[in-house]
């Protein structure tokens, strides 16, 4: 169920443009805490319910994708950047559905709580392991900097889309007629 129009649904564009700043915050987020101890505590508290709702709107992405297709791309594209198109929204898709069930497991493993706004905590996804704590903790902070660096590329071919090919693929997301 495509919107039929060359343009995504509406809930797709406010997903991800709301997505994208709540993406971009927490790398930002992520790279403040690991390197100020002052500011740790605050933005750990704001890390994990943030990383909570990525995560479910990340679900809801995914389900509304399945349900209305995206408009195709220009049928002048090179293969190899369909193909290329393809696996970075793919990789975009694992990585936020990824990113927060890690570091759910990571702080499960750790022993630590994962609590979000209003005082709500989240069950232990993992046993209480230190091993395990350090190998997810390893994991996840090494799929942050796959993930910074697929939005860059995302961003970057965006731009391209948007200023060299003047295909249309921009706007698509952008705005649209619903």
């Amino acid at each position: 169920m495509s919107t039929g129009n060359g343009h995504f649904n509406l809930l797709a564009r406010v997903l991800h443009w709301s997505m994208a700043v709540m993406i971009v915050a927490m790398l930002f987020i992520g790279v403040t805490m690991v390197a100020s101890l002052h500011l740790r505590p605050l933005l750990i508290d704001l890390h994990r319910p943030l990383g909570i709702a990525i995560g479910v709107l990340a679900l809801l992405r995914l389900y509304n994708r399945l349900r209305h297709r995206p408009p195709p791309l220009p049928a002048d594209l090179p293969a190899w950047q369909a193909r290329a198109a393809r696996a970075s929204h793919a990789m975009l898709y694992a990585l936020m559905l990824a990113m927060p069930l890690i570091g759910w497991a990571m702080l499960s493993a750790g022993g630590y709580p994962i609590v979000l706004w209003g005082g709500v905590h989240l069950p232990a996804i993992v046993p209480h392991t230190p091993a395990l704590y350090a190998a997810l903790r390893g994991a996840h902070g090494l799929l942050a900097y796959v993930l910074f660096a697929t939005v860059l590329v995302h961003v970057g071919a965006a731009l391209f889309h948007l200023w060299v090919r003047r295909d249309g693929v921009f706007q698509a997301m952008a705005r649209g007629r619903d």
